[in-house]
């Protein structure tokens, strides 16, 4: 049986007080918001923290409100919440429905957006037992120096499996994080970087608040598909986010979110050119074509890269048909 490692356990009750403690604590601490992630690879001894700040006593952190010009949701909202609340589905499907295909139902009632939006990348060669990774020799993510999935690589390319990230970021959402130096503000394509090592540009002592929603203009449309082996608990082998503007059956504007893949969540480019098409199966192929054309699968998680990335058009177009 796998044992957590010892550590101290601390129960802010706001976030300055949360702040204050990982900067006192400088690099031994590890924030916890659920735990669903957290504590299989404390367990793994992927982290071995001497001190862990759990969030959950932070209700400012928590719940769905409106504010002007769009919906804020707390880092600490479940994602079971997230994933039935009323103004989410009505205003932003593609959320609902990424929350609500996380893993499964007792980890979406202890999972939180934050969480998921700061999930750890994962991959093969990672996400095993520490005798599993020692008899290897470890890996360029954790105590090696060599990437098993890129052998002359020097960058950790372990995918993103974030499902609420390849929504937001076709909704245009923002997060803020509070640090030692206050409140930042940032857009969600900011905040995560090509490195499977660290995905994130949260710094030491930051605490992710939530994250900003922008209203939805009228025509708007958005979807969010899922694909994986078992039709629950895993994470994706691959994730599609789309938003349409659509007027009288013409696209006015189109944006697309590939995830899964690499170290952070693809936003597909140059879709200018399909303004004005008509919205239709034959538009929906030629969007799933693009964006394969611009996502190349690694083998850094057991699913084969190449069916990965067949895929990519097949739920493109399955998510465009659920949108429209």
């Amino acid at each position: 049986m796998l044992t957590l490692p010892p550590f101290q356990f601390h129960a802010p009750k706001s976030v300055a007080e949360a702040v204050a403690l990982l900067q006192a604590k400088g690099g031994t601490a590890k924030l916890v918001a659920g735990g669903t992630d957290l504590l299989p690879n404390l367990k793994h001894r992927l982290f071995s923290p001497e001190h862990v700040v759990g969030l959950d006593a932070i209700d400012e952190l928590k719940g769905v409100r409106e504010e002007q010009g769009g919906l804020w949701v707390g880092a600490m909202t479940r994602l079971a919440e997230l994933a039935t609340h009323p103004l989410v589905a009505a205003r932003h499907r593609s959320l609902a429905q990424a929350a609500g295909l996380v893993a499964g139902p007792q980890l979406r009632e202890m999972g939180t957006l934050g969480g998921n939006l700061c999930l750890d990348t994962r991959c093969v060669y990672y996400n095993q037992t520490y005798f599993w990774r020692k008899a290897l020799g470890f890996c360029l993510k954790k105590d090696g120096t060599v990437c098993h999935v890129v052998k002359s690589g020097r960058n950790c390319v372990a995918a993103a499996s974030n499902d609420t990230a390849t929504a937001l970021l076709t909704l245009g959402a923002s997060v803020r994080l509070a640090g030692p130096g206050g409140v930042r503000e940032l857009k969600l394509d900011e905040f995560y970087v090509a490195d499977g090592v660290a995905n994130t540009v949260i710094a030491p002592g930051e605490v992710l608040l939530g994250a900003f929603v922008p209203a939805a203009a009228p025509g708007v449309v958005t979807a969010y598909q899922k694909l994986r082996i078992r039709g629950a608990i895993d994470y994706p082998a691959l994730s599609v986010a789309v938003w349409a503007k659509v007027r009288e059956g013409t696209l006015d504007e189109v944006r697309l979110a590939v995830s899964a893949l690499a170290a952070r969540p693809h936003v597909v480019k140059r879709l200018d050119a399909f303004a004005g098409k008509k919205a239709g199966p034959a538009t929906w192929t030629e969007l799933g074509v693009a964006a394969m054309r611009q996502c190349h699968p690694l083998t850094n998680i057991n699913v084969d890269p190449a069916w990965r990335r067949e895929m990519i058009p097949v739920l493109v177009k399955r998510a465009f048909a659920d949108a429209a």
